[in-house]
């Protein structure tokens, strides 16, 4: 061998760890000579160790020493290994002595005495007789590509086998694979061709592919204990060998796992395995004949070699899973159509309908079966019967769907090599797959399951019920246990402390045990769609009784307390916002205590508290029913706002009511106090001194020094009235208690944010009462700043209230706001009759009226947006204000203006018309200067006129007003602000409204100056429009607010808000 060795060589080549390492394996006699070729300069040897390692010593083309070695040591650094190291000294001490590598000397003999005692080890021990030709993980041999070329072989019976040959490196093919699986199998070389050889330690193969040689060598070794049974020529082909039916199923598994496999025959080549689930590409189809009977003709059966043995067939490079009998089938039916020498054949009349009922079933699970309307006409149609079966194992659902037609039965998620049916409802079977494809479920092709409780939840509380009505269901006890059933309403049970004013709650479910309520109730708490029990039952929380208790526990503020499952008592008037609940009592056990608070709330009659005998006034049915619910509400220590129409006297109401509690006023020497508009402090004074004189008065008005020393002492009177602007002034000397708090026009601290509203927040009263014609007029927040002051405890906080539904804020307020309307209460009164009467600008106006929408157009355009438009509505709001005032009459701001306006004029001939035939008008503007404007027309022409405004003192309103109803003049110019409320101009019987204004609730609070009890006249209500303008607008605009009041109060249902950005881009048209 022309190795040129020494010691320094050694070195280099392996370093100097791996040297002094192989050194030792050297002394200590571990290498062993395995083979040596001195024609090719091929040394190989084993190196024992823990295990032992083949090594490879070759001389390279160039003359340099290639090593190789099967240990891990090799692949990890960039020198050779100490088991080279070992060898190459070895080799180095042969050249040195000069002895030849395969000399008998006593060493070499010992060599072969090692090498004899490792092959009984091997033979007799753990391991195999032949190493794996697989590639090691830090094997450097070549790996091979291997190509297996599968080609059916027709048996005698008309079946086929597959037989089975070997192409290495895809150029190779080897024609005697017996041999080549026997030198593989010994680890011996095997010639290819002139060109390459399969040299066992220069070549491995992939895992895959060495496993399919390995059983390869297995059937060629039992080859001849079943060649004999396979009915197969025995002139055999020597590339090829045969797959026993026993070896085909594992060997179909090992083929599909590698690279390179293809299937070759008749002139063609498929590429890698293809098992198909479809029915053969087989066609039987029938037809009329042309003389009668029927004609079969089928189609791509010459194609499909049937490989019986296996239970398989093969057509088109796919591979086909049959059963026994199909397989013996489709064999027979090639013989059959081979003897007849034809794929056509007639079938008559007598026999088709055997045919049609015994063939063509067992066709379908063969191929596709055509057949002309004529003939399919004759076949019964079987109806759809679906199945679902469920069942829990090991903590999954699993649900298996089957559609089943008179005997065939399919798995719909096999959706290949299915049995055919003529007739399916499909329609129905897409409405089932449907509905278990949107559930959570993962498929197989076997059936359905899933791992996911609230899931399983899901399916088996909604999707099962939606599935009842399409299929029949086959449970079992593990899911029938799964589902909870027997009543379990959930209550929460009401019973009265016996303190008048507690009320105890206690939650409870009907079936389910005291200690897993709490549970429960921590399931609803985190929005949970069910609960499982101990039992493992799955407790819907999804009812609608369920959803009402969450909401109740969830508005009733007691969560914490009620998550402990202990009972909770709650002062009586923290319960009244839940006292819509308590009425409708769906969920809410009531003891008889707690049911006769609700209805003595729903009828404030039940109470039967009597009006004072000492009343000086005879009190209308409504107006008794009103001091009764008053009386109610103060019983339980709850407040109200009574929201009557105008004129209904709400002002005798609640002298009632303070009759009544007369006696308890001046034993506590706790006074009422009054809070209203300086305009009606008065008209509270004078209505007491009329039907009540016997009641100690007072208006706490005057200079600071004269409020404050009245103030210091109240208890000498009953009531005490002040205004809202007093009110604010003087909110310290309110600091004592009243016994009763009335706020009269409750829309005065409509805006919570105001001062008015801080301070009578802070007044401290037993009970507390709001009156107002108009609890809402733009939004719903006024009602909720009511509130707010006169019964706090009702409505939650304004940003969770402005959450609320609007039926739901409906329902909560209900008991808690009366509300009359003059038509549903008085027949007697008059009739009212309403219209607009519209005018056409003048030229000038007209002009104005352009210029200014045109440049108020313009700067809207660039602050209407939700980042700017709050912070700009007031300008654009002034700009709206300029168009109104141009209608009414540009003199309002337009200095020097020397024109007139169309409104105006229409006014004058207005009142001309109705002065003439006896009309008594009252004439409203929000503008005072137009006031002015008409005042002094109607001085030049010498008509004289009551004038009211806001600078009119409270006294000389009462005055103007006795004046006028006792018949004196037929003209009243009133500010729509300074007289919208608490006036009594039943004298007149024609109100005129010259401007518009947003809320409609402030007009009609205007017209109602005339049209209230006590009018005898039909009133007529007059609105001046300027046409084309702004003001039809506005007035679109009110009456989409009209009914705000009835949505809430009377349960409505539409929202409205103060003036949107939509509705500034309508009012503008922009």
């Amino acid at each position: 061998m022309s190795f040129t060795l020494n010691k320094t060589i050694i070195k280099q080549l392996c370093g100097e760890t791996s040297y002094k390492k192989g050194k030792a394996y050297y002394r200590t006699n571990k290498v062993n000579i395995t083979n040596y070729d001195i024609e090719r300069n091929i040394c190989e040897a084993t190196v024992e160790g823990n295990e032992d390692f083949h090594v490879i010593i070759e001389n390279a083309d160039n003359g340099d020493i290639v090593g190789k070695c099967s240990c891990p040591s090799l692949a990890s650094f960039h020198s050779y290994c100490q088991h080279i190291a070992a060898v190459l000294l070895y080799v180095n001490n042969f050249q040195q002595t000069g002895r030849s590598l395969d000399s008998s000397d006593s060493t070499n003999s010992m060599s072969r005495n090692v090498q004899f005692a490792n092959g009984m080890l091997d033979l007799f021990g753990e391991k195999p007789l032949r190493p794996k030709s697989k590639q090691h993980r830090f094997d450097t041999r070549k790996m091979l590509d291997v190509e297996f070329i599968c080609m059916p072989v027709v048996s005698r019976n008309g079946g086929a086998l597959f037989g089975i040959q070997v192409k290495l490196e895809k150029l190779y093919p080897i024609y005697k694979i017996r041999e080549f699986l026997n030198k593989v199998e010994q680890r011996e070389s095997f010639i290819c061709s002139n060109d390459f050889t399969y040299m066992p330690e220069a070549h491995s193969f992939q895992q895959e592919t060495d496993t399919v040689i390995q059983q390869l060598i297995q059937i060629y070794r039992n080859e001849k204990m079943y060649v004999e049974s396979l009915q197969i020529s025995s002139e055999q082909d020597e590339s090829m060998i045969l797959i026993p039916p026993a070896s085909w199923d594992y060997m179909l598994s090992l083929l599909s796992a590698t690279r390179f496999v293809t299937f070759a025959y008749d002139g063609k080549s498929f590429h890698g395995i293809q098992v198909s689930k479809k029915l053969l590409p087989i066609e039987f189809e029938f037809s009329k004949g042309a003389n009668g009977g029927y004609i079969l003709q089928i189609s791509g059966l010459y194609q499909v070699y049937v490989m019986d043995t296996y239970a398989y067939a093969l057509s088109g490079g796919r591979l086909y899973r049959l059963n026994e009998d199909d397989c013996n089938r489709l064999v027979e039916l090639k013989r059959m159509m081979r003897n007849a020498q034809s794929n056509q054949f007639h079938i008559s009349n007598e026999k088709m309908k055997h045919f049609v009922e015994k063939v063509v079933p067992g066709l379908m699970k063969l191929g596709n079966v055509r057949m002309d309307e004529v003939i399919s006409e004759r076949i019964e149609k079987t109806p759809l019967k679906a199945k679902l079966f469920l069942d829990r194992v090991k903590n999954r659902l699993l649900a298996g769907l089957e559609f089943q037609y008179g005997n065939v039965v399919i798995n719909p998620l096999e959706e290949d090599g299915q049995p055919s049916v003529l007739h399916r409802d499909e329609k129905k079977e897409q409405e089932i797959l449907q509905i278990m494809n949107e559930s959570a479920f993962a498929k197989t092709e076997g059936g359905y399951f899933m791992h996911n409780e609230e899931a399983e939840y899901n399916f088996l509380y909604h999707v099962v019920p939606m599935l009842k009505g399409l299929l029949d269901i086959y449970a079992t006890t593990a899911i029938k246990l799964r589902i909870h059933k027997g009543n379990t309403t959930p209550l929460i049970r009401v019973r009265r402390k016996e303190r008048i004013d507690w009320l105890s709650f206690r939650f409870d479910i009907k079936g389910i045990p005291e200690a897993e309520i709490k549970s429960v109730l921590v399931a609803l708490e985190e929005k949970r769609k069910y609960y499982r029990l101990a039992s493992g039952a799955l407790l819907s929380l999804e009812s609608k009784e369920f959803n009402e208790i969450n909401q109740f526990v969830k508005e009733s503020g007691i969560r914490k307390e009620f998550l402990k499952g202990e009972e909770v008592n709650v002062p009586l008037i923290r319960s009244v916002k839940w006292m819509n609940s308590l009425q409708e009592g769906n969920v809410l056990s009531l003891d008889e205590s707690v049911q006769e608070l609700v209805e003595n709330i729903q009828n404030p009659k039940k109470l039967k508290f009597a009006v004072p005998n000492t009343l000086n006034a005879e009190m209308r049915e409504y107006q008794t029913y009103g001091f009764q619910w008053m009386k109610t509400l103060a019983y339980y220590r709850f407040g109200g706002i009574l929201a009557d129409d105008m004129g209904l006297g709400k002002t005798l109401q609640s002298i009632a009511f303070i009759d009544s509690v007369l006696p308890e006023i001046r034993e506590k020497k706790l006074p009422i106090l009054v809070v209203s508009p300086s305009s009606l402090v008065y008209n509270w004074l004078i209505e007491l001194k009329k039907f009540a004189p016997h009641i100690r008065a007072v208006i706490a008005d005057g200079n600071q020094t004269e409020r404050r020393k009245l103030l210091k002492d109240i208890t000498k009177f009953d009531v005490v009235i002040t205004s809202y602007p007093l009110l604010r002034r003087d909110i310290r000397l309110y600091a004592q208690p009243f016994h009763t708090l009335f706020l009269d026009e409750a829309q005065a601290f409509k805006n919570h944010t105001t001062q008015t509203a801080r301070a009578v927040k802070t007044i401290q009263a037993e009970y507390r009462f709001g009156l107002t014609g108009t609890p809402v007029e733009n939004s719903l927040e006024e009602l909720w700043s009511i509130f707010y002051v006169v019964f706090p405890e009702l409505l939650p906080g304004r940003k969770e209230f402005g959450d609320l539904r609007r039926e739901d804020i409906a329902k909560r307020v209900k008991p808690f706001v009366l509300r009359r309307l003059k038509e549903d209460v008085l027949n007697e009164l008059p009739e009212k009759i309403e219209h607009l009467q519209s005018s056409e600008l003048l030229p000038d106006q007209k002009k104005l009226y352009a210029a200014y929408l045109a440049k108020l157009r313009e700067e809207t355009l660039k602050h209407l947006d939700k980042d700017t438009l709050r912070k700009n509505k007031i300008r654009i709001l002034s700009g709206l204000t300029r168009l109104r005032q141009i209608c009414c009459h540009p003199g309002l701001f337009v200095d020097d203006y020397k024109g007139s306006s169309a409104k105006f004029e229409q006014l004058l001939e207005i009142v001309e018309e109705c002065r003439s035939t006896g009309k008594r008008i009252l004439i409203f503007s929000q503008f005072t200067k137009m006031l002015s404007i008409i005042g002094r027309e109607l001085n030049r022409q010498a008509v004289s006129f009551f004038y009211l405004d806001g600078n009119t003192p409270a006294l000389k309103r009462v005055e103007l007003c006795n004046r006028f109803n006792e018949g004196e003049g037929d003209l009243f110019l009133i500010s729509l602000k300074a007289g919208g409320t608490g006036l009594n101009l039943t004298g007149a019987d024609t109100v005129i409204l010259y401007d518009l204004w947003w809320n409609p609730a402030a007009e009609q609070q205007a017209a109602d100056r005339a049209y209230r009890m006590g009018q005898k006249n039909t009133v007529q209500v007059i609105k001046l429009v300027a046409q084309g303008t702004i003001e039809e607008k506005m007035h679109e605009l009110q009456e989409s607010k009209k009914n705000l009041i009835a949505e809430v109060i009377e349960s409505g249902q539409e929202k409205l808000s103060s003036i949107t950005e939509e509705e500034i881009r309508d009012i503008l048209m922009i």
